[in-house]
């Protein structure tokens, strides 16, 4: 299992992660990806993808531990990436275009003119059928991802910056500066409104109803969908947190952090007690927790991407 993270400083990083009873993170690469600032970080079961400022979408091969190549269909800064499986990814830009790559000859099936304005953001449906995305033309669009067009626009009138599906599909969120809108599929309109009280940087869903949020101030926040209640709140961090992570193994749901001085986080839940804590309660600590630095000379305090990628046999 390992640990990737994208910086300013135009590095991609990668730990192993050795869980046990005593959780341990190993430096295991750096890789120079760009030119520019990384924007965008996605992985697969073998391959690692990284947007940038330069607009180039560089390929590693985690296998090999070496570069495969660059995809360059974008005339702007490549703000968000998606694999589905290990068949097709997703390519954003600040272009207005999403491009449908095939993984295993890398080549464009298909170039989207999204949005007028930049795409921010978007996610693919569960099912891989329908994805939606947000961008700087205060639209919402659902796309039908078999055929390769537009189903549905919605005008929010505000410009989000996130998008993201529950892990059912059933439930989508869309953020707005410090607002998270909760969408219900089946009617396509909102059933819930979270405020925030800074800008929110990041959000992912433990369950289809637990959602976790942070954003520009040091605390990581849980929130019930259906009630709009905060389950749970911790400070996380000295300094604002850049993004969050989660996954499940072996029955544990952790949540990785990461903030803007480059330091990283892991946190063990237990969502049954998440839903009973009361604020009296004592704060949570991370169960473990490292410098995103991971070479002398390497600064990564401006670390603001996480992924992780589960181990393989090949």
């Amino acid at each position: 299992m390992e640990l990737l993270g994208g910086c300013y400083e135009q590095v991609l990083f990668g730990f192993a992660i050795q869980p046990g009873e005593n959780w341990s993170a190993l430096p295991d690469f750096t890789h120079h990806a760009h030119t520019a600032s990384l924007s965008a970080v996605a992985v697969n079961d073998r391959y690692v993808v990284t947007g940038s400022k330069d607009e180039t979408i560089q390929i590693y091969d985690m296998k090999k531990k070496v570069e495969h190549g660059a995809l360059m269909q974008h005339d702007g800064t490549v703000t968000c990436l998606e694999f589905y499986g290990s068949s097709h990814l997703l390519s954003g830009a600040e272009d207005g275009l999403i491009c449908i790559w095939n993984t295993k000859r890398w080549e464009c099936l298909k170039s989207i003119k999204a949005h007028k304005g930049h795409v921010t953001s978007f996610s693919i449906h569960p099912s891989g059928k329908l994805a939606l995305s947000v961008g700087t033309d205060k639209t919402l669009r659902t796309w039908n991802l078999v055929e390769g067009r537009s189903a549905f626009i919605k005008n929010i009138k505000q410009n989000a910056h996130l998008v993201k599906w529950s892990p059912s599909g059933e439930v989508y969120v869309v953020v707005i500066a410090n607002k998270v809108d909760i969408y219900n599929l089946e009617t396509a309109s909102i059933s819930g409104t979270i405020v925030a009280e800074k800008r929110i940087s990041s959000v992912k869903f433990l369950t289809d109803s637990i959602l976790a949020i942070a954003g520009d101030e040091e605390f990581v926040r849980l929130f019930n969908c259906e009630s709009q209640k905060c389950l749970c709140e911790f400070k996380a961090h000295e300094k604002r947190i850049k993004e969050i992570y989660t996954f499940e193994m072996e029955g544990l749901h952790i949540l990785v952090t990461a903030s803007s001085d480059g330091y990283l986080k892991m946190w063990s839940l237990d969502l049954e007690k998440v839903c009973l804590w009361q604020p009296s309660e004592k704060r949570r600590h991370s169960f473990y927790t490292f410098k995103s630095c991971v070479e002398e000379g390497i600064s990564a305090g401006k670390l603001h991407l996480l992924k992780f990628r589960h181990q393989y046999k090949y």
